[in-house]
């Protein structure tokens, strides 16, 4: 069992902060105890003869896995999730041709059950017009940076506060989505459909084929109609995109170089480092170092 992923973050609340919270009286309704990422998590896997108190919340963003739970096994696929209940035996784990790249989260209290029900089994969050998977995971890096700031009292109750509200992003799937859909009068425009998916796929590999699929128009149509509307390729449209959400991370995530170009869909920081500079004119490093403002 490989520990330390590249690129991976994860934090692991004290017990002395987990009982402080179990006390307290917005907290103890719901509350996290364990938070982390694991890009490309190449032989990960663990096994729980007993379970654990808490509930496990797993999201799939890219590649596959698998769990078990009551004697039955299931593959979990990119764009899905699951939540293992809480004192259960279980087990986990990557697919060995495919690892899966994975948000997770365990958390506890009074009201955590309510958003654990009827979700122990792979569910889909698959893209498509205002699925908000971008959003989404904007909450978890809000969290995940609230509580790397530190543990104080204000920390704590933004993190059950924004913990609230991302379980409620996938308990209540449509009407998440559809509180965005009704902003947006041109939803149904094709380069309008294209960005939105190329935002919400920012963390994957993706190809002019895929884009044209998923608008429905073929690869030489697409390119050429994008083209006309933006004055970019596709293809340096979405690099445009991932760079600009680089650069977002490295200015306000306290991420390392390493571990942002993940969160871009790039796995080799080297080949990172060089779009990069190409694109934003400078080398992460200097970018990272620049004051801003």
């Amino acid at each position: 069992m490989k520990e330390g992923f590249r690129g991976s973050r994860a934090i692991v609340l004290p017990q002395s902060v987990v009982t402080e919270m179990e006390n307290d009286v917005l907290s103890s309704s719901l509350h996290i105890t364990d938070i982390g990422y694991y890009p490309s998590a190449d032989m990960h896997k663990r096994v729980r003869k007993e379970g654990i108190p808490q509930y496990i919340l797993i999201y799939c963003v890219k590649g596959s896995g698998w769990f078990e739970l009551d004697g039955q096994n299931h593959t979990v696929n990119s764009n899905q999730y699951f939540i293992l209940p809480a004192d259960k035996p279980h087990s986990y784990g990557t697919s060995s041709s495919n690892p899966w790249t994975i948000y997770w989260i365990h958390f506890k209290g009074t009201m955590a059950h309510y958003f654990a029900q009827k979700q122990d089994i792979p569910i889909s969050i698959n893209t498509s017009d205002s699925s908000r998977i971008y959003d989404r995971i904007t909450i978890f890096e809000e969290i995940f940076n609230a509580l790397e700031n530190g543990y104080n009292k204000e920390n704590l109750n933004f993190s059950t506060a924004a913990l609230f509200h991302f379980l409620g992003s996938i308990k209540y799937l449509a009407t998440f989505r559809e509180s965005k859909r009704n902003k947006n009068s041109n939803q149904g425009d094709t380069i309008t459909k294209a960005i939105d998916y190329m935002r919400e796929n920012i963390e994957k590999n993706v190809t002019l084929d895929n884009i044209a699929t998923y608008v429905g128009y073929s690869k030489s149509y697409f390119t050429n109609l994008f083209k006309e509307k933006t004055g970019y390729s596709p293809i340096n449209y979405i690099i445009q995109l991932k760079m600009q959400r680089a650069c977002q991370l490295l200015d306000f995530s306290g991420m390392q170089i390493n571990q942002v170009c993940y969160k871009v869909g790039i796995s080799d920081p080297y080949y990172f480092s060089k779009l990069f500079t190409k694109t934003i004119g400078i080398t992460p490093s200097q970018y990272k170092a620049q004051k801003k403002g």
